[in-house]
C-alpha cells in the first residue's frame, strides 16, 4: 500500500493554508510552461500582416503574459509573492495548428518555485490574444496549458515526457 502524501497546503483541520517556505534554502529555480491558441488560417494570416483591428495582437499579449507573472500571487490565493529576475513570453506562429505556441520562462533565486507564474504568463497571454482577435472570429480554442520543465528546489527538476 503506498504512503499518502500530505498535502502542505492544508493545516491539520484541514483548512487552506500558505506553506511555510521560511526553512527552505533559497536556490536558482526556472519554470517553463505552454499554451496554444488555435484559430483559422485566415485569421492567423490577419494577425501575421499586423491588420487586426485592435493593433499590435501579438505585441499585446506578450506585454500582458509578462504583467500577469508578476501578479501571480495576488491571482492565486496560496502562491507566494516572489522576487521574478527574468520573465519571457514567446509566441510563436504555428501554420500546423493554425495559431500561436505561447512558451512562458520564469527565472527567480528563492525558497519556492515559479511554476505557477509561468503557467499564469501563458495563460493571460493566450487570453489577451484571444480578446485581441475576437473581433476577427470568436470559434478560437485556447488549449493545451501546461508545464514544461521546472528545476531548481528540494523536489528536484522536472521535464514533461512528450511521448
Amino acid at each position: 500500500m503506498q504512503e499518502k502524501k500530505s498535502l502542505s497546503h492544508l493545516n491539520a483541520q484541514g483548512e487552506a493554508q500558505m506553506v511555510d517556505v521560511s526553512a527552505k534554502t533559497v536556490t536558482r529555480r526556472q519554470g517553463v510552461a505552454e499554451a496554444k491558441i488555435k484559430m483559422s488560417p485566415k485569421t492567423l494570416n490577419i494577425i501575421e500582416q499586423g491588420n487586426a483591428p485592435k493593433g499590435d495582437v501579438v505585441g499585446t499579449a506578450k506585454l500582458a503574459g509578462i504583467m500577469a507573472a508578476k501578479q501571480t500571487a495576488t491571482l492565486i490565493p496560496l502562491c507566494h509573492p516572489l522576487p521574478l529576475h527574468k520573465i519571457e513570453v514567446n509566441i510563436i506562429p504555428d501554420p500546423e495548428l493554425p495559431g500561436y505556441v505561447i512558451r512562458g520562462t520564469v527565472i527567480t533565486k528563492a525558497e519556492t518555485g515559479v511554476e505557477m507564474e509561468a503557467l499564469t504568463a501563458v495563460a493571460v497571454a493566450a487570453l489577451t490574444l484571444y480578446d485581441m482577435a475576437k473581433a476577427l472570429e470568436k470559434s478560437m480554442e485556447i488549449i493545451g496549458i501546461r508545464l514544461i520543465s521546472k528545476t531548481g528546489g528540494k523536489s528536484g527538476d522536472y521535464f514533461l515526457n512528450k511521448n
